[in-house]
């Protein structure tokens, strides 16, 4: 599977139609102009024999030692390399928003209009699912294609009529970190008007309405299942439990449950319903904002999905589980440097040989609803798509396990034969095996390079910039890593020595800027910083500590972007781009 371009269809909506321009298509010449002048990229093409040559070039390539070259030849070179952006990490969350937490209003859209003063051409996402509600972590979603409605911005449904003018609360000012139990408990209710209205609108006279049951019609395949689920999942006599431990007929999905759940939970069913198209809705206007400024929206997606899910419940044959629908064998990773008894992380492993069946008919639909949402799209642990570590579901760490080989590019082949040509990048950290490379090669994704691991003075280090690639992504750190001005203190003179041998340039006050410096002048492709790192924030800033529980994915950005640091800081990381050609 070739990773290139492809960009899926979803319910935009009227605002997104109103106030944002459609993006003209871009013109460009890979041939010769009318005055026969040959594109510098397609001669360089023809060097590497990439492309079929043009008659003029022919008679280049066929030059012997003294002939003279034709006048196209002096132009190589003189062409932009393929590809070269910049970008920010930042999930939506950690937004300056009005109520809490930051969502996908008024702050989000001068958030991309900040990414285009900067000189940027993408915006970074962590999962937009809905977080589990315990630790608020958005790899431990409840559905993988659901989104997250705590986004929802209560300014934009004023905007759509869906709330009133009194009803929405006053703009409370940014203290700290995020409350996500306090933000659910001010929001919810008002949501819940607002999809109420929805559903009781006129669907002859108003195009929302229509708008909304297009969209239920065109994601039919998981979110009818997703709505009974979560109606199931919050009533009074099931809240709490696992759908494993729910009376048979509903853990089995007999028919009869269903229909009979169906009919008394039907309004919650449809305000269910309707919250996810409130989301869509939004996001894709707010997608299509980001694509006109040129700015491309890369999401995340976890391999795995959570036990207690729509995505299980519904599919239970596709997954290692008993007859009652436990687990039979769970995710992790082994021991290694960083864990001694390795990470268990407990999701239900895939029966690959039964997806293999219907040709990954469900992994085709779930990548289908990534590239509905994002231009292109990040796959964490990409390497247990070659090889994964199965730990028996009883044991209570993952040292004990074993290697199991993964669906490896068979997978791919079937999601290209059904979607085309797809924009993935391979979260490929950590201990990798060759043939975790060689599938990451052969479709053609990306990679994942982190300055903050090259250090170690290991001249061979992938993560060194001199041993970089074209075709990856290089970050300073990302949002399991500290923040560099975090880590810089953390680590040991030695390693700071061999760093400021190794760059022949520090600030050791401002470590943050120094490696922002080296990833863009990396030859990656892409070079890409958390927010965190541009604000040369300390410790404070950090997103997520892997290993804990608590006290993650709260950060949250105080200062606005019309702030003067802002400013100041959009002018400087333009800058630095334009210096490194990733403008």
């Amino acid at each position: 599977m070739r990773s290139q371009g492809m960009t899926g269809s979803a319910v935009a909506g009227q605002r997104a139609s109103s106030l944002v321009p459609s993006r003209p298509r871009q013109h460009r010449d890979r041939g010769r102009s009318s005055s026969t002048r040959l594109a510098p990229k397609a001669f360089l093409g023809l060097l590497k024999g990439r492309k079929k040559a043009e008659s003029v070039v022919d008679k280049v390539s066929m030059a012997r030692p003294g002939d003279e070259l034709a006048a196209q030849y002096g132009d190589v070179g003189s062409g932009k390399p393929k590809g070269r952006r910049a970008g920010v990490v930042l999930h939506p969350t950690s937004l300056p928003g009005a109520h809490g937490a930051g969502d996908l209003g008024p702050s989000a859209y001068e958030f991309i209009d900040w990414l285009g003063d900067a000189g940027m051409k993408a915006w970074q996402v962590l999962p937009l699912v809905p977080p589990e509600r315990m630790f608020w972590s958005p790899y431990a979603g409840q559905n993988a294609n659901s989104g997250n409605v705590l986004l929802i911005s209560l300014e934009l449904l004023q905007e759509d009529g869906l709330l009133l003018e009194d009803e929405v609360p006053a703009k409370v000012p940014v203290k700290g970190k995020v409350d996500f139990a306090s933000v659910a408990e001010s929001k919810e209710p008002l949501l819940s008007i607002a999809s109420k209205r929805l559903v009781s609108l006129d669907r002859s006279s108003n195009y929302i309405r229509r708008e909304f049951d297009e969209f239920c019609s065109l994601n039919a395949d998981w979110l009818d299942s997703a709505a009974v689920f979560h109606c199931l999942s919050n009533s009074d006599d099931l809240r709490g439990l696992n759908w494993w431990d729910w009376p048979a007929d509903l853990r089995d999905r007999k028919r009869s449950a269903i229909q009979e759940c169906e009919a008394r939970c039907e309004e919650e069913i449809s305000e269910f319903k309707a919250l996810q198209f409130l989301f869509n809705r939004q996001w894709m206007s707010l997608r299509n904002y980001a694509n006109s400024k040129g700015i491309s929206i890369i999401g995340d997606m976890p391999i795995y999905v959570g036990g207690h899910s729509a995505d299980v419940w519904a599919n239970r044959d596709l997954f290692e589980l008993s007859h009652e629908g436990k687990s039979m064998s769970v995710s992790g990773v082994p021991p290694d440097a960083f864990s001694k008894t390795g990470q268990l992380w407990g999701n239900p492993l895939y029966d690959w040989k039964a997806m293999k069946k219907d040709r990954y008919r469900w992994w085709v639909r779930r990548l289908k609803r990534a590239f509905d949402l994002y231009d292109e799209t990040r796959i964490d642990h990409f390497r247990g798509f070659a090889g994964y570590w199965s730990v028996d579901a009883k044991e209570e760490t993952a040292m004990v396990g074993k290697w199991l080989a993964g669906p490896g590019e068979d997978l791919f082949k079937a999601l290209e034969g059904s979607l085309g040509s797809t924009k993935i990048m391979a979260e490929d950290l950590g201990v990798i095996t060759p043939d975790v490379v060689e599938l990451r090669e052969a479709i053609g994704a990306p990679g994942m390079l982190v300055l903050q691991f090259g250090f170690d003075g290991n001249p061979r280090n992938p993560h060194l910039p001199h041993n970089h690639y074209e075709n990856c992504f290089v970050y300073p750190g990302t949002h399991d890593n500290d923040t560099t001005n975090g880590w810089y203190e953390k680590i040991g003179e030695e390693e700071r020595k061999f760093i400021e041998t190794y760059l022949g340039y520090i600030d050791r006050k401002d470590m943050a800027w120094t490696f922002i410096k080296a990833a863009m002048s990396s030859v990656a492709n892409t070079a890409m910083f958390t927010m965190q790192d541009v604000m040369s924030l300390d410790n404070s800033g950090r997103m997520n500590l892997p290993g804990t529980a608590e006290g993650n994915w709260s950060w949250r950005m105080i200062s606005g972007f019309g702030s003067k640091d802002m400013t100041s800081l959009a002018l400087k990381l333009r800058n630095v781009a334009g210096m490194y050609d990733r403008t």
